[in-house]
């Protein structure tokens, strides 16, 4: 089997169908303050779906709400942009990109990205870091997987098997099959669809903490993606937990009480996560 080129994966990612443009201007918004939230709302209502899976999160218990919102421009006062910004761009996904390809190895492929997010924004929460942003980089931080399973299928099969046969993690059976892996693809569709930098690279660095400059965001994820794994949420019978930066892991500079938390609020909170996104 040819090893795949990333010019072959980046005409593939052109064909995917853009992302709605409210998520590019909510992306795009991070780190302005003044960002006029009544055309937000107004863009948002034109896509019913997107409206229908935001307000199922922002009604979720993962939120905490003590009433519940039936309008977009509520949902926006109450939660507030930074919240608003997470919720849209994971139902943008779930709705675009996993309902029109979803077979059993990409929802298991986004199961385990929910409880990544999931997993990220309560370390994040531990850590005093954005747990917005946090859970965004879990919802994303795989799609380069949803690519290969989608367009290059064989090829993805084959990795599957090499990984089966060898017991490695998912990237270094693609690295070995094909050349690259989802994370190199995840940071080329992050770049096709204008995220900010500071997301293509969290995508892109994910298992090469080597080249993340010690970033505490990255490190974040690469840590949650790595007990996600073995927490085996994604009820992958060939789980395999990846290798572990030990200098993430201790630059995260948790306690083992601290840890169990998010253990347990992962677990607890994946499977609702999973109702509203799982489509």
């Amino acid at each position: 089997m040819h090893k795949l080129t990333m010019n072959e994966v980046v005409k593939a990612i052109r064909g995917l169908p853009p992302l709605p443009e409210i998520v590019t201007d909510l992306l795009s918004s991070m780190g302005q303050e003044n960002i006029d939230i009544d055309t937000l709302a107004e863009k948002l209502s034109h896509d019913q779906a997107l409206v229908a899976t935001t307000l199922r999160l922002a009604n979720s218990s993962f939120y905490g709400m003590s009433h519940q919102v039936i309008r977009i421009r509520d949902a926006f006062a109450v939660l507030g942009l930074k919240t608003m910004r997470t919720l849209i761009t994971a139902a943008a996904v779930a709705n675009g990109f996993i309902t029109q390809h979803n077979n059993a190895e990409i929802e298991k492929n986004w199961r385990h990205s929910i409880a990544v997010a999931v997993c990220a924004k309560a370390l994040a929460r531990q850590l005093h870091l954005d747990q917005e942003l946090a859970f965004t980089l879990g919802v994303l931080h795989d799609t380069g997987r949803l690519v290969l399973a989608m367009y290059f299928s064989q090829q993805y099969t084959a990795t599957l098997t090499y990984r089966a046969a060898h017991d490695c993690a998912s990237f270094q059976a693609e690295q070995a099959v094909l050349g690259i892996d989802h994370a190199m693809v995840g940071q080329a569709l992050a770049e096709y669809w204008k995220f900010p930098q500071e997301i293509q690279l969290a995508i892109g660095r994910h298992h090469a903490l080597e080249q993340s400059g010690h970033s505490a965001l990255i490190s974040l994820l690469h840590v949650a993606d790595a007990i996600v794994h073995a927490l085996d949420l994604a009820l992958d019978e060939k789980e395999v937990v990846p290798p572990v930066s030990t200098t993430a892991w201790n630059s995260l500079g948790l306690g083992q009480e601290a840890f169990l938390q998010v253990f347990d609020e992962t677990e607890q909170q994946f499977d609702e996560m999973c109702q509203i996104l799982v489509v």
